[in-house]
Formats: C-alpha cells, sequence, structure tokens
C-alpha cells in the first residue's frame, strides 16, 4: 500500500504557481483596459473642450492633461495632436492621443492612439 503523505504538498507547489499568473494576467489586462478607457475619455472631452474654444489646441491639450491628472492613467500621455477639420461641410474638432500601456512584461503592444471627435460651436 502507498502512502499519500507528500502529494498535497506536491500539487500546492504545481498548481499555486500557475494560479498566481493567472490572477496577474486577469489584473494586467483589467489596467490596461481602464487605462484605454480613461485615455480615449479623456480625448472626447479635449475634444468637447476645444470646440467650444473655438478650434483652440491649447485648450484641449489643457483638458486631457486635467482629466487624466488624478487617475491611473496619469502620466502615460506621450503626445496630443488636436486637427481642426470637415465632416460633412461641418468643422469637427479631431484630438489624437498617443500614449503609453502599463504593461509588464514583453507581450502586447506598448502603446495605443485613441481619438476623440467633437463638432466646433459658434
Amino acid at each position: 500500500m502507498r502512502r499519500d503523505d507528500g502529494s498535497a504538498v506536491v500539487g500546492f507547489v504545481v498548481v499555486v504557481p500557475l494560479l498566481v499568473v493567472v490572477v496577474l494576467a486577469v489584473v494586467q489586462v483589467a489596467l490596461a483596459l481602464h487605462v484605454r478607457a480613461t485615455v480615449t475619455s479623456a480625448a472626447a472631452d479635449g475634444a468637447r473642450a476645444a470646440a467650444l474654444a473655438g478650434g483652440d489646441p491649447a485648450v484641449a491639450r489643457a483638458r486631457i492633461r486635467s482629466a487624466l491628472a488624478s487617475t491611473l492613467a496619469d502620466g502615460v500621455v506621450d503626445d496630443v495632436v488636436v486637427r481642426r477639420t470637415t465632416s460633412d461641410g461641418l468643422a469637427v474638432v479631431d484630438v489624437e492621443v498617443t500614449s503609453r500601456l502599463p504593461l509588464v512584461g514583453l507581450l502586447g503592444p506598448t502603446s495605443m492612439v485613441v481619438h476623440g471627435h467633437a463638432l466646433v460651436e459658434g
């Protein structure tokens, strides 16, 4: 008859590292999605602010920076490009935000580009 005295320890040693990797991967994906949603919201907010100010790029940049100042996405923005274009004959402010994704490890993209649009008023 064989004894199973050490099998629980071996099972623990095999399962726990895999469980830790899965939990860390879920946290990493959740953080990346949160940062993407936050930066997208800030880009749309910056486009709306610039549209109300007649398409002023400085207003859009300031609004994006202030929207991200108290979030986890603070400090991830690399570049903000504000363009005044037309769409179907209407003046539109297009805000393009390039930012880094806070990823740990070598897998996945390291940067992202999001856009925000708003009609120029006035």
